[in-house]
């Protein structure tokens, strides 16, 4: 980043912008806000002094704000706690006046004379009576190293820190992420995976890792499986929710940054880590958890730094699961087509790390090469008990909720999968001082791969078809099905082979991308103004190659049984006995014996593979104005987009294989205004118009055609001609920050969508044969709009041991929809906004005095659209809200040394999807709760 405070020419000014304009591509910024007024680095005609604020640990404290006592010049720290600010021309010492939120206000004076050399500035914990005492490990402070980074920001953005998040039971991202007013999760056997930023789908959301972009491991989204990325590895999250022309315009809801960390986090050295074990109430299993990282500074003056961190976690569980999927007959009647009781044994390993190696020669230079790696695997074992009722003749008299069904079909099914993600990221840059200037750059590599190396399936299928009934009148989440009064899926003689299958699949996703960006500032008037301009180029390419294999000859049950198989421990989810379950031992050997003779569907895996490149070259120019109290950010950013795909087809008629590819490309104008003003020091307003994008998802442009017969013929295909989804925004707020340590703020938002994207399914033909088509298309318009509240304060102005107490708590209230292209079947042309929920909110007291700390957390969203059904709305599948209570605690023993220890879900909260009406219950799902203890070590 080139960044200059001072008079410029004309001439001078339009150079810089030609120069940056002409070299390679780059973004975003790194951090909260986009180059904070005065931040570390900048410089200006006028003397300067540099220098770093640090607490009583040695821990840098970002966001403080440094003003010149008697001048109108002022600064803000950075990441590091770096500053520098501009003085006066006269040589005669200044004083430096110090404002943070939750420690005491505090002056240095120092020489102008003296400021090549960097001043180092300690903030004194609060001490006095009625002050909030604050130590290293305090989450309190934590707090604080958020606030006072939201405050100082140009823009609208939520931070979370490190410590604050290992406050809470969220060991991925995705959950610590949940606490954020405006954030929702979508969670996966109890954990949190997808987020959904103001309502909004999630693949509306970027993710970035120390400001490099990354893909998602998942090839059916762009957005990013945050489960992946577990959180004890960050220094901070960023949610950006209105963007600055410098950042990429892919965040239409709210960018996310993820900070690792940095050897120059802390003046020298520093050792951090924890361990712990858990209690699972189902199944009664144990996770574990262990993190650790290690940084120092060396070098005659420290400035080389070097850092390395680690994460392990591994997590049993056994949920109950059961699921009824719902069809309406042509009398109009809800009838179940079929169950599936389904029991889980699922381990699910975390590994990551991350390095830094870092190089400070001076004050405005810095050169570093950072990387991180994550990586995610879910080894599963799922026996399922299935009751196809649509195999059988549905009985007169059957209502919405009961039904009575003769000759119905019972099968029995173990799947062992295991899934891996693999997120790694290599980056290397520098900022560099150019006389009156500053430039940065870097250029990084990422890859984003997910692999199912095993996706192996044995099912038996009963002789036997039953007349069998079920009834949800009583219980909708676990209703009364008669197969488990007369008990014929216990006679185990009379299941036989019916079929296996493979699947196995790679998915790879490769990122290159180079920035660069350059600001020219000159004084405007009684203000400042910092030209900037910049750019990125990324190239994307997605390589998915799947395979799948099926065998129902007779002989390929190797004379297995499904008495051979089972083992003698009880399988059995809810209240519903389901026999024995089938020994995993036993099934892995059938799989390994059976899978080199199962013939390869060739067809179905050929035209599953394709490879996309998507090239994206975005350029930005804006202007930062600064007058007083009001910053105002002006500019433009121009994002153009190349796309392929390739992917192979198949004529079933001439059993001929050929090829298809697509190409797109369109460019988009993003322009952006953004207004500060601040009021006073404590409260800050907000307005940004700006405009953001979402592009297709790589498997809804790639030109495949996928087709599934099993009796239904179902066409599912690509569509080239998708356009993406873009938002014209409009934001406003108010941020009051309390003293000592508080923030009462409201943030509200209007987006106005075009080309909403949604998927389309038909009645029609394919290759001649009556078929169910499905198809990604363009909404011509749609809306999302809401309000944000959030309040956080801690009572420090209560009498004694009550000035511990504290609270944390927001609401968001969302509303959205989008205008179908065409009325549905059932006359429909507007639908919600899938991942909308309407409410939102988080509420926390805790506790905090001396060595002891105390939290009790409950958050909570309403119902939310999951998918559309364009055939008939009444079948919409919708997620019910769920709210969960957490509970943390901890005590420090020494400076050093913290023990804990957290409950999550202690209410043992179901998740439940429903078909349009809470009564037609789809999937039905507890995981218990978990008890987990352990250590932390600081030093």
């Amino acid at each position: 980043m080139l960044t200059l405070r001072a008079r410029a020419g004309a001439g001078a000014s339009i150079l810089g912008l030609a120069l940056a304009l002409g070299a390679p591509a780059h973004a975003a910024d790194t951090g909260p806000a986009d180059a904070p007024a005065g931040a570390a680095g900048q410089v200006s005609a006028r003397p300067t002094i540099s220098g770093h604020v640090y607490d009583e640990t040695g821990a840098a404290l970002p966001g403080a704000r440094i003003a010149v006592e008697g001048t109108p010049f002022e600064a803000s720290t950075d990441a590091q706690g770096g500053f520098t600010v501009a003085v006066p021309e006269a040589g005669r010492p200044v004083t430096l006046a110090i404002d943070y939120l939750g420690r005491p206000h505090t002056t240095r004076t120092v020489d102008v004379a003296d400021r090549d050399a960097p001043v180092d500035i300690t903030l004194p914990a609060a001490g006095q009576p009625g002050d909030i005492v604050v130590t290293g490990a305090s989450l309190l402070d934590n707090t604080a190293r958020a606030l006072n980074q939201q405050r100082q920001a140009d823009n609208t953005v939520t931070i979370l820190s490190a410590d604050a998040i290992g406050r809470f039971p969220d060991p991925n991202i995705a959950e610590a992420l949940q606490r954020v007013p405006g954030v929702g999760i979508e969670r996966d056997q109890g954990e949190g995976r997808y987020i959904n930023v103001r309502g909004a789908p999630s693949e509306w959301s970027a993710v970035s890792v120390d400001g490099v972009q990354i893909a998602s491991v998942d090839p059916s989204t762009r957005a990013v499986d945050l489960d992946t990325l577990p959180s004890d590895i960050v220094a901070n999250i960023a949610v950006t929710k209105t963007l600055v022309p410098s950042q990429d315009a892919d965040s239409i809801s709210g960018a996310i940054d993820i900070s690792t960390r940095s050897p120059f986090d802390r003046r020298g050295f520093a050792l951090t880590g924890m361990a712990g074990a858990s209690y699972n109430q189902f199944g009664k299993t144990s996770d574990y958890r262990a993190s650790g990282a290690i940084s120092d500074r060396f070098g005659p003056d420290r400035q080389f730094g070097v850092l390395l961190s680690g994460s392990y976690s591994m997590t049993h569980r056994r949920p109950d699961n059961v699921e009824n999927g719902w069809v309406r007959n042509a009398a109009g009647r809800y009838l179940v087509a079929e169950t599936f009781f389904k029991d889980y044994d699922t381990k699910r390993e975390r590994i990551a790390g991350t390095g830094a190696l870092e190089w400070r020669p001076a004050d405005g230079h810095r050169l570093y090469l950072r990387g991180s790696y994550a990586q995610f695997e879910d080894d599963e074992y799922r026996d399922r008990l299935g009751i196809v009722w649509s195999d059988g003749t549905v009985r007169a008299g059957a209502t919405d909720t009961a039904a009575t069904y003769d000759r119905t079909r019972i099968n029995k099914q173990v799947r062992h999968r295991t899934q891996r993600n693999e997120i790694w990221s290599v980056v290397g840059g520098g900022e560099n001082r150019l006389g009156e200037g500053k430039l940065s750059y870097d250029v990084s590599y990422t890859r984003s791969q997910q692999t199912y190396p095993n996706r192996n399936e044995l099912l038996f299928r009963s002789t036997l078809r039953p007349t069998l009934s079920y009834d949800f009148a009583n219980n909708a989440d676990l209703p009364t099905y008669s197969l488990f009064a007369t008990g014929e899926h216990l006679q185990v003689a009379n299941y036989g082979f019916y079929e296996n299958t493979f699947r196995s699949n790679t998915t790879k996703n490769d990122t290159f991308s180079a920035q660069i960006r350059g600001d020219v500032p000159a004084e405007l008037g009684s203000g400042d103004a910092t030209l900037s301009v910049g750019g990125r180029y990324r190239e994307r390419t997605v390589d998915a190659d799947e395979e799948r294999f099926r065998n129902r000859d007779a002989s390929a049950a190797l004379g297995r049984t499904l008495a051979g198989v089972l083992s003698d421990q009880e399988s059995r989810n809810f209240d519903y006995d389901l026999g024995e379950r089938i020994d995993p031992a036993k099934a892995d050997a059938y799989f390994a014996a059976a899978r080199p003779d199962s013939p390869r569907r060739v067809s179905d895996s050929r035209i599953a593979d394709y490879r996309v490149k998507e090239k994206v070259l975005g350029i930005f120019g804006m202007g930062k104005f600064e007058f007083g109290a009001t910053t105002l950010i002006a500019g433009l950013r121009v994002e153009s987009t190349d796309f392929r795909g390739d992917t192979a087809t198949f004529n079933a008629a001439t059993n001929v294989y050929g090829a298809r590819t697509s190409k797109t490309g369109y460019l988009e104008f993003f322009p952006n205004l953004t207004l500060r003003q601040e009021f006073s020091p404590d409260l800050i307003g907000r307005f940004a118009l700006t405009r953001g994008i979402n592009r297709p998802n790589f498997v809804d442009l790639v030109p495949r055609t996928l087709v599934e017969d099993d009796g239904v013929l179902i066409v599912r295909q690509g569509n080239a001609d998708l356009r993406p989804t873009l938002s014209n925004n409009v934001d406003a707020g108010l941020e009051y920050y309390i003293r000592p340590l508080g923030i009462i703020a409201v943030n509200a938002f209007y987006k106005d969508l075009t080309d909403y994207r949604y998927t389309v399914t038909r009645n029609g033909t394919f290759d001649g044969r009556i078929a169910r088509l499905t198809q990604p298309i363009n909404a011509p318009d749609g809306k999302l709009y809401g309000v944000e509240l959030n309040w956080q304060q801690q009572f420090g102005f209560l009498p004694g041991m009550l000035g511990g107490f504290g609270v944390f708590a927001n609401y968001t209230y969302t509303q959205g929809d989008a205008r179908l292209a065409q009325a549905d079947l059932t006359g429909r042309s507007v639908f919600r906004l899938p991942g909308q929920s309407k409410h939102m909110w988080n509420a926390s007291l805790f506790y905090e005095r001396g060595p002891v700390n105390l939290r009790v957390a409950y958050t909570k969203r309403s119902d939310y659209l999951d998918e559309i059904n364009t055939g008939d709305r009444t079948l919409d599948l919708y997620w019910e809200g769920r709210g969960q209570l957490d509970a943390t605690g901890s005590l420090q023993l020494t400076k050093e040394v913290n023990l804990f220890v957290e409950g999550k879900n202690l209410t043992n909260s179901a998740g439940v999807r429903y078909f349009g009406d809470r009564q037609r219950v789809y999937e039905y799902e507890k995981f218990g709760f978990t008890l987990f203890g352990g250590v932390r070590v600081k030093l």
